[in-house]
C-alpha cells in the first residue's frame, strides 16, 4: 500500500466511530443542501422575480431531471460502493479501474439522454400533466437543463467517488463551486438581464460545468489516490455490472420517482390546477431541504460501513449505522416540528409577491402540514435501507426502494383523492411513508445487521 493507502485505511479501520461520522457526513450533509440549491435557489428566484407558475413550470420538468440524477447515481453510488469495497480489501488497481469504468460511463449514458429528452421534451412535458398556461415556463428551463446533462452527471457521479477516497471536504467543495455560481448567475440573469425562467436553467447548467471541471482536475491531478488514466477508460462488462448492480438501489429510487412525479402532477391538474402544482413544487422545495441531509449523511456513512464491512470489523459496522440512525431520526423530528409551527414562513420563502402568496396559501398551507405527518421516522427508514446498499446487498435495498414508490405510493396516490380529493394526494405521502418504514424494519432485524457477529452474519 502507499502512504496515502495506510494512512487512509487507518483513518477508516480505526478512528473512533462518533469522530468518523462527523467528519465524513457533515461535509456530504453540506454538500447536499449545496447540491439542493440547484432547483431551490431556481425557484426561490423565479417566485420573486418571476410568478409562481414559474416555479410550477420548473416541477414539471422534475421527472426528467430525476431520470438524469438517476444515472449519476448508478454510476456514481454503484462505483464508489464497489471501490470502497474493493480498497477495504486493498485493491486499489481495481478501484482505478472502476473509476475509468465510471467516467466513461458518464459521457456515454450523458449523450444519450441528451438526444433522447431533447428531441422529445414538448411532448414529454404535455404527458407529465403541462396545461397550456404553465407549458411555455417549463418548456423554457427543460429544454436548457437537458443540454448540461453530461455536467451533472459527471459532476454527481465523480465526486462520489472522492467521497470515497476520504476527502469528503473535496467533495463538499465541488457541490459549492456549482451553488454558489448558480445563485450568482441567477441573480443576474433574473433580475438584472430578465432571461426569466431561462436564466434559471442557465445559471444552473453553468454551475454544472464548474463542478464537473473541478472533479476531473481532482483526479487528473496528484492530491488523489485514484488517477483518472487512459488506460483505464475501456469499458469492461464484468466492472459494469458490478456498478450497475449496486447502483440499482438509488437509480430505481429514481425511475420510481419520476413515474410518480408524472402521476402526481397528472392528478394536480386534474384536482388543483396550475395552483396545486406550484404548491407541491414549493412543498417539495422545502421537504427537500428536510431529508437531503439525511441522504447526506447516508453518503457520509456509505464508506465508513464499505470499508469496515470488507475488513471484517462487524462493530465498528453496528456502531456506525446505530449513531447515523439515531442523529437522522432526531434532524427529522427538528423538522416536523418546524413545519407544523411555522407553514406560512417556509411558504413565504418561496412564494414572496404578495398577490401570488394569496392564491397559492389556502391550498400549500395544510397540504405542508399533511405531508410532513410521516416526518419523523423519515430519517430513521433512509439510513435503515440505504445501509444494505454500503454492504454490498443490493437486493434488499432495491426491494426497499420500489415498495416506497410503486407498490406503496402509487396505489395510495390513485386511491386517496378519489375519496379526499386534493387533501387525498397530499395524505398519500405519509400513508405510504410509514407503511415502507415497516417493510424497512422488517428487513433490518431480518438481517442481524445491529445483533450478530460477522461470522454469523447472513448475506441476504
Amino acid at each position: 500500500m502507499t502512504d496515502i493507502s495506510q494512512s487512509r485505511s487507518k483513518l477508516l479501520g480505526e478512528k473512533p466511530i462518533p469522530e468518523l461520522l462527523f467528519k465524513f457526513s457533515m461535509p456530504a450533509i453540506v454538500g447536499m443542501v449545496i447540491n439542493a440549491l440547484y432547483n431551490i435557489v431556481d425557484r426561490i428566484f423565479l417566485g420573486a422575480g418571476v410568478n409562481q407558475l414559474a416555479i410550477g413550470g420548473v416541477f414539471l420538468t422534475f421527472p426528467i431531471q430525476m431520470i438524469i440524477l438517476g444515472f449519476g447515481m448508478i454510476i456514481g453510488i454503484g462505483g464508489n460502493s464497489l471501490a470502497s469495497i474493493r480498497f477495504g480489501q486493498g485493491k486499489k488497481e481495481e478501484s482505478e479501474k472502476i473509476l475509468g469504468n465510471a467516467f466513461t460511463l458518464c459521457v456515454s449514458i450523458s449523450l444519450i439522454l441528451t438526444l433522447i429528452f431533447g428531441l422529445n421534451l414538448n411532448r414529454l412535458l404535455i404527458m407529465f400533466g403541462a396545461s397550456d398556461t404553465i407549458l411555455p415556463y417549463a418548456r423554457d428551463y427543460g429544454q436548457i437543463v437537458i443540454y448540461g446533462t453530461i455536467f451533472n452527471i459527471t459532476g454527481f457521479a465523480l465526486n462520489n467517488f472522492i467521497r470515497g477516497e476520504g476527502n469528503p471536504s473535496i467533495a463538499m467543495k465541488t457541490m459549492m463551486i456549482g451553488a454558489v455560481t448558480n445563485i450568482i448567475l441567477d441573480y443576474i440573469f433574473i433580475f438584472k438581464l430578465n432571461f426569466g425562467t431561462k436564466g434559471a436553467a442557465l445559471a444552473t447548467v453553468i454551475g454544472q460545468l464548474f463542478s464537473a471541471i473541478w472533479v476531473l482536475t481532482y483526479f487528473l491531478g496528484k492530491k488523489s489516490m485514484l488517477k483518472l488514466k487512459k488506460s483505464t477508460l475501456n469499458l469492461s462488462t464484468k466492472i459494469i455490472k458490478e456498478i450497475f448492480s449496486l447502483g440499482i438501489t438509488p437509480f430505481s429510487m429514481q425511475v420510481a420517482s419520476s413515474i410518480v412525479n408524472i402521476a402526481l402532477n397528472n392528478l394536480l391538474q386534474s384536482y388543483g390546477g396550475d395552483v396545486a402544482t406550484s404548491s407541491m413544487s414549493v412543498i417539495y422545495s422545502i421537504f427537500t431541504l428536510g431529508f437531503l441531509p439525511v441522504v447526506g449523511l447516508t453518503q457520509g456513512l456509505q464508506p465508513i460501513l464499505g470499508f469496515n464491512y470488507g475488513a471484517k470489523k462487524m462493530k465498528r459496522v453496528q456502531t456506525a449505522l446505530k449513531l447515523a440512525m439515531i442523529s437522522a431520526v432526531v434532524y427529522t423530528s427538528i423538522c416536523w416540528l418546524i413545519a407544523m409551527i411555522f407553514p406560512e414562513v417556509l411558504i413565504k420563502i418561496f412564494v414572496s409577491r404578495p398577490d401570488d402568496f394569496a392564491i397559492i396559501k389556502d391550498i400549500a398551507i395544510p397540504g405542508l402540514r399533511i405531508y410532513a405527518l410521516c416526518l419523523p421516522i423519515i430519517g430513521y427508514s433512509i439510513v435503515a435501507g440505504n445501509h444494505f446498499l454500503a454492504l454490498g446487498q443490493p437486493k434488499i435495498g432495491f426491494i426497499l426502494t420500489m415498495s416506497r414508490q410503486m407498490i406503496f405510493l402509487l396505489p395510495v396516490l390513485i386511491l386517496l383523492p378519489k375519496i379526499f380529493g386534493l387533501t387525498g394526494i397530499w395524505m398519500s405521502f405519509p400513508v405510504s411513508d410509514f407503511l415502507a418504514t415497516l417493510l424497512t424494519t422488517y428487513f433490518l432485524l431480518k438481517s442481524g445487521i445491529l445483533t450478530k457477529d460477522q461470522k454469523d452474519l447472513e448475506m441476504v
